[in-house]
């Protein structure tokens, strides 16, 4: 079966750009028109947020805009229909959604499996999902529906966890910078935040690594990006969205200010 980023790391080992946006937002169907806008402006991997009112990992930026979208009308069973023929305009691209169980729950998981594996999504960020309820009780149906889990790492989690992650799914691993929220400033502890990246580097795992939460600029992506394969943004994206009079053109300018010249970095570990 077709795993879009075991193809994309084939093709791009080094400096993956993966960017969030929320669904429905800022109109209620922007949605695939903006990840086609994003997808040819430079991004690697797009990330879908599913609106939800208590969104646990995320600040306010996702938050905000996540209210804009449910008073949109945008639900997680508007956006499986929205997605229908998003391949056709985006064969290659790998497409995550991103959110929280209790929307999935009321649909049903192989239901939510089932739609979204018919919409083309490869990979799903499920935050209060333990692994654990994961392995036991849904392991099968994703897999059944060639649906790959993403989990976070944080600089907390011991060896012995990043490990059994990395066993449990062949997508990536979403290593979060620091404590706090999405849209955060992780620039407090430089140092300690080298360590860790380069403490996950040097385990040699399987799945590629990618660096989310305070990643909002050319500068904090290539730092990201010496001791991982790529990092992860969103809240700044959403601000520069916000208010714009040309969303597309607005996405489109985030992602060249992101894009020109890549780092001379050392690669990363794999």
């Amino acid at each position: 079966m077709q795993n879009r980023f075991a193809d994309l790391l084939a093709r791009k080992p080094q400096g993956l750009l993966n960017l969030y946006i929320t669904a429905g937002y800022p109109g209620r169907h922007d949605t695939v028109p903006l990840l086609r806008t994003l997808a040819e402006a430079g991004a690697d991997i797009l990330e879908i947020g599913v609106p939800f009112s208590d969104p646990l990992a995320d600040g306010p930026v996702i938050q905000q805009t996540s209210a804009v979208a449910l008073r949109n009308g945008m639900t997680l069973k508007a956006l499986l229909q929205e997605l229908r023929g998003v391949r056709e305009v985006l064969p290659d691209t790998p497409l995550l959604l991103m959110g929280y169980l209790n929307p999935v729950m009321q649909l049903g998981m192989e239901e939510f499996c089932r739609q979204a594996s018919a919409a083309g999504i490869d990979g799903v960020i499920l935050p209060d999902l333990p692994a654990e309820e994961y392995a036991e009780f849904y392991q099968d149906t994703f897999r059944r529906y060639n649906l790959r889990p993403v989990f976070l790492v944080t600089p907390q989690t011991s060896e012995a966890r990043i490990r059994r992650l990395d066993e449990l799914t062949d997508a990536f691993l979403y290593l979060v910078s620091g404590p706090g929220l999405t849209g955060g400033n992780q620039t407090a502890d430089q140092g300690a935040q080298q360590a860790y990246l380069q403490r996950v580097a040097a385990l040699n795992l399987r799945n590629p690594r990618l660096v989310g939460f305070g990643i909002a600029d050319k500068a904090s992506f290539e730092q990201a990006c010496q001791h991982a394969h790529g990092a992860i943004i969103g809240s700044a994206l959403l601000r520069a969205l916000d208010g714009a009079a040309d969303p597309h053109a607005a996405a489109r300018q985030f992602v060249q200010g992101i894009r020109t010249t890549q780092p001379a970095s050392t690669p990363a570990t794999s």
